[in-house]
């Protein structure tokens, strides 16, 4: 393990990435609302994306360097669309219960559960995928146009090492499109009937 976390220290960024998440997640939120410091806590939410300019930057200044695209540069373009396409809810939604718990703020809104509301909640969450896909495959071109080495067909992306990351999205994308707002749209959930018991 300690050999392969050398010789791909990109790895080791994207770890560093995921905990940077959280941690200035938490430490943003707790200066918010324990020390009430409201500029503190923008300041450290604020770094909250900068760890992704620093690691698409690692990234590319990697393979400017000469090293070729690989299954670590897929990896780190998938990270990146994950966390710009779902890094603004997940921090809406820990400061809604932070908020909560140590602020007396209103209970968090939970998503909706029948009708129209249900079905565009589902279409919204779907696009979050969509959109962490669409950023991971800019990122990848990216990569491949500072390296130089072309985009391969659709149908080859699964043989190369750093575009099979693009190939194994669609998949998700296609269940996740399937089971959930397509499913929902078809088949809507409706709110049980009450009944009217009048003494």
């Amino acid at each position: 393990m300690g050999d392969f976390l050398s010789e791909n220290p990109l790895v080791l960024l994207i770890g560093a990435s995921e905990v940077g998440f959280w941690v200035l997640l938490a430490a943003g939120l707790a200066a918010r609302y324990l020390l009430r410091a409201r500029r503190l806590s923008t300041v450290l939410l604020l770094l909250v994306p900068v760890l992704d300019v620093v690691l698409v930057s690692a990234a590319l200044v990697d393979v400017a360097g000469g090293s070729p695209p690989d299954a670590t540069h897929g990896l780190a373009a998938v990270y990146l669309g994950g966390t710009v396409a779902f890094g603004h809810s997940l921090i809406r939604w820990a400061d809604a219960r932070f908020a909560h718990r140590f602020a007396g703020g209103p209970p968090p809104p939970r998503p909706p559960r029948y009708g129209a509301a249900k079905v565009a909640y589902e279409w919204r969450e779907w696009g979050k995928i969509v959109l962490a896909w669409g950023i991971a495959l800019a990122v990848m071109l990216l990569t491949a146009t500072v390296a130089g080495t072309g985009v391969p067909a659709p149908s080859d992306w699964s043989a190369d090492p750093m575009w099979s990351w693009g190939a194994r999205l669609v998949p998700v994308v296609l269940i996740w499109f399937v089971g959930w707002p397509l499913w929902t749209t078809l088949s809507p959930p409706r709110a049980p009937e009450t009944t009217d018991v009048r003494g």
